[in-house]
């Protein structure tokens, strides 16, 4: 008995990545995030100010206390756990951003200091990278555990699916490589190395770059009209 429960252990597909990446991405901008509520109390990019911290920490408690032997076993519960927190960071972010457009416009809140600009804007702008990484990684094929055993690429083209003799045989894409295509969708405002394939990646591409141009060009704007 102990022989077969060996083997159906073995046999039992894993995540095949680990899960500091996306926790230590999700520390690291919560920190920021806190660290910036300090320093500015009334930089309230967002009129919830607990909202966003408090779905990073939640979900970074997710990711942490997540077993990998068992992600099989709850792979759904977890799945839904950790895509619904996320949505809710997209969308809080979203928010955030749209609210400090709205103070910029205006000229109102941090928008009239250069540094307090310059910091919260670099917030927002990290947060909503961050949330699409996040959510690019849960959505293709799947998520991370059904992507594992996947042969073909689903929703996301990675240039080591589209020319294999790059990468080593069984490559698939992992936390990083999605943060990376947030950040530099965010950056170039369009597909860079990797290419969306269903209209869900499409839009949801579409809508981060256009919230980044929009974002970037109003605090570039305002932070030239504050310094002079």
């Amino acid at each position: 008995m102990r022989f077969v429960a060996d083997v159906v252990s073995v046999a039992r597909p894993r995540l095949g990545e680990p899960r500091w990446p996306p926790a230590l991405a999700i520390g690291a901008v919560l920190a920021f995030n806190i660290g910036l509520r300090i320093w500015v109390p009334e930089a309230r990019a967002i009129h919830v100010p607990w909202l966003i911290p408090a779905t990073e920490a939640l979900l970074l408690v997710v990711l942490v206390l997540s077993d990998p032997g068992n992600l099989v076993k709850h792979r759904r519960r977890l799945r839904a756990a950790a895509l619904s927190l996320v949505v809710l960071l997209v969308v809080a972010a979203l928010w955030a951003t749209a609210l400090l457009i709205y103070d910029l416009i205006n000229g109102t809140g941090v928008t009239n200091s250069a540094s307090q600009l310059l910091a919260t804007g670099a917030l927002v702008w990290f947060g909503n990278n961050l949330a699409f990484g996040l959510l690019y990684w849960l959505i293709d094929s799947a998520g991370p555990v059904a992507r594992s055993g996947a042969d073909v690429p689903v929703d996301f083209a990675f240039v080591q699916h589209t020319s294999p003799d790059l990468a080593p045989a069984g490559w698939r894409p992992v936390f990083l490589d999605y943060l990376h295509l947030g950040f530099t969708n965010a950056t170039a405002f369009s597909p860079t190395d990797v290419m969306p394939l269903t209209h869900r990646a499409k839009y949801l591409m579409l809508v981060q770059s256009t919230v980044s141009l929009a974002l970037l060009g109003l605090i570039v704007a305002r932070s030239v009209n504050v310094f002079t």
